[in-house]
């Protein structure tokens, strides 16, 4: 099926620190775009890839599970671990988590990872008993667009698929449970005013990620959405110095 408009993955081809960057629940690239742009333009190698069932419709995501998402970003990682000698991971919302993930699968591929607003716990106390609800309430009110600046969207569903968000537990117990494994450093940022994501995440990542270099920035002029928001800026530029911190002098990229 096509994908909506802006919904495309994005990838360019850089030096040989590369970046593989995780979009959020229901929504597409498109609320990452400006950030792997500002990564590519600084020379780096990225990839931006659509995860299954998003940017199409709610009814295609219906059918896929937070196993599927996950292994989509574990192959963009392998790939751009066989072309670059530096890989780091970064990801919005629920993107935060697989590149929270995919650093306590693959601790000798990563180097760093930065996180925006992560996801890591339950917001919905229905979320539980989703997988039952599912058949009778196939979809609930949508998550996305939480944006404090006028005039800027992600392009996320206006409806979120039950059943889709049913697996989205699995994830965030697996992430949970293995945090302590985590001991790339990691450059999380959070927004007060997060409507989608409470504060229960980040105190999990903070307590349980005991072996990472942890680093807690606040966006205080941003909603969930901060990659899109007034403080994207700091964003792209802090990701941009985290990668140069810790990437190692004179890389080049693998034949």
């Amino acid at each position: 099926m096509p994908s909506m408009p802006g919904a495309e993955p994005y990838h360019r081809h850089g030096d040989g620190v590369g970046v593989l960057l995780c979009h959020g629940f229901t929504g597409t690239p498109r609320s990452m775009r400006p950030w792997a742009e500002h990564l590519a333009a600084a020379g780096l190698t990225v990839d931006l890839p659509l995860l299954p069932g998003h940017g199409t419709t709610w009814q295609e995501m219906a059918a896929t599970t937070s196993t599927q998402w996950l292994a989509t970003a574990e192959s963009a990682l392998l790939r751009l671990h066989e072309v670059c000698d530096t890989v780091f991971v970064m990801g919005l919302s629920m993107g935060g988590c697989l590149a929270l993930r995919l650093a306590e699968l693959h601790p000798d591929k990563v180097r760093g990872a930065v996180v925006v607003n992560p996801s890591l716990a339950v917001e919905n106390l229905l979320l539980p008993v989703a997988r039952l609800l599912a058949p009778f309430v196939p979809t609930t009110a949508a998550v996305g667009e939480d944006i404090n600046k006028p005039g800027a969207g992600e392009g996320s569903y206006e409806r979120v698929p039950t059943a889709a968000a049913a697996t989205l537990p699995k994830l965030w117990r697996d992430t949970k449970r293995d945090m302590a494994s985590i001991t790339a450093p990691v450059l999380a940022y959070r927004s007060p005013q997060d409507h989608v994501v409470g504060p229960r995440s980040l105190r999990i990542l903070t307590s349980r990620a005991v072996n990472a270099r942890l680093r807690v920035h606040s966006l205080d002029h941003s909603y969930h959405v901060a990659t899109l928001d007034y403080d994207a800026s700091t964003i792209f530029d802090g990701s941009l110095a985290f990668v140069r911190e810790h990437s190692r002098s004179g890389e080049g990229t693998k034949r």
